[in-house]
């Protein structure tokens, strides 16, 4: 969550250098000077597409933990009532100590036509979750995750798309973020996770869906400049300080500081109870599990898979 304030899996791509290199290249001029292509991306609605999207957002990419006003004192970082989707002012909160004042914005994407996404093209919220691009051309500010969901493959994508689109329309006008400085489009290539030379269906899903879940995002320690440590990656670590107190996120790496002692029944519990180590320790709820215990036991069983090929890292 460093990168945000603000699977029934079919066909798994892993996306390959040059192609991460080419969207390094899309950037905010590329977007509004290309309106052919900008209009190429579409989210044809079906029931599938609804049922997948629901899963994702809901689930694995918990999109509603920052783009609604979540409530960690009752509702397990669950949206309040009335709030799904449409966004919020975050203030009050330091990430590596570093204090946003005014706030940050994470922006209303119901379909509400004035103040929401009523008007945004399927192909506008394409960049927007992948590349990083605002609707408007701007530049996004990276606590939105695109650096992790610009692994998400178009089937998925249109089926995000889709179902964002079906959620009620919520009027709520937002100012935009104010930062003291520029922001530019960083894709954090050195948050790639590292996929295991002849891994497995089961692993290459787990990559997958670790990704589009930021696992690595908050579970990896930064430096005094707020840069992940990448040679501690799921070492945990990081300290968030906000509405849900102040935590340091947990060590996930196979290191006995970490999960080495975990099965995966131990894992599965953890996750759909939110109390850590067979129920001794109850997670801060700023960890998703709420969305996350939504999955299917195919695909947590795919995560933990996945985790078990990572690295130990004393931290």
């Amino acid at each position: 969550m460093r990168y945000m304030l603000v699977s029934i899996f079919v066909g798994i791509v892993i996306i390959s250098a040059s192609a991460i290199q080419n969207q390094a290249k899309f950037t905010a001029q590329d977007a509004s000077s290309s309106s052919a292509a900008a209009d190429e991306f579409r989210a044809k609605p079906s029931p599938a597409r609804l049922a997948r999207g629901r899963y994702i957002v809901e689930g694995v990419a918990h999109c509603f933990e920052c783009h609604s006003q979540p409530d960690f004192e009752n509702g397990l970082g669950q949206p309040r009532p009335g709030t799904k989707g449409a966004g919020q002012i975050v203030k009050g909160e330091a990430f590596n100590g570093e204090p946003f004042p005014d706030g940050l914005v994470s922006p209303n994407i119901t379909p509400d036509k004035e103040t929401g996404a009523g008007t945004w093209s399927d192909a506008q919220f394409e960049r927007a979750i992948r590349h990083g691009i605002g609707h408007d051309g701007r530049q996004l500010m990276d606590y939105m995750p695109y650096a992790f969901f610009r692994s998400m493959t178009d089937e998925d994508v249109a089926s995000v798309i889709v179902y964002i689109r079906s959620v009620p329309a919520i009027r709520n006008p937002l100012p935009k973020t104010k930062m003291p400085f520029e922001v530019k489009l960083n894709l954090h290539p050195e948050m790639e996770l590292a996929l295991p030379s002849g891994a497995s269906e089961q692993i290459r899903r787990g990559w997958y869906l670790v990704r589009i879940a930021q696992c690595s995002d908050c579970h990896t320690s930064a430096d005094e400049k707020g840069n992940a440590q990448t040679s501690l990656m799921f070492g945990g670590g990081l300290r968030l300080v906000g509405a849900w107190g102040d935590v340091v996120s947990a060590n996930i790496s196979t290191h006995p500081s970490g999960i080495s002692h975990y099965d995966e029944s131990m894992f599965f519990k953890t996750i759909r109870t939110g109390n850590s180590s067979g129920g001794v320790r109850e997670l801060n709820r700023l960890m998703p599990f709420s969305y996350f215990r939504n999955m299917t036991d195919e695909d947590l069983r795919a995560i933990f898979a996945f985790l078990q090929t990572v690295e130990p890292v004393k931290h």
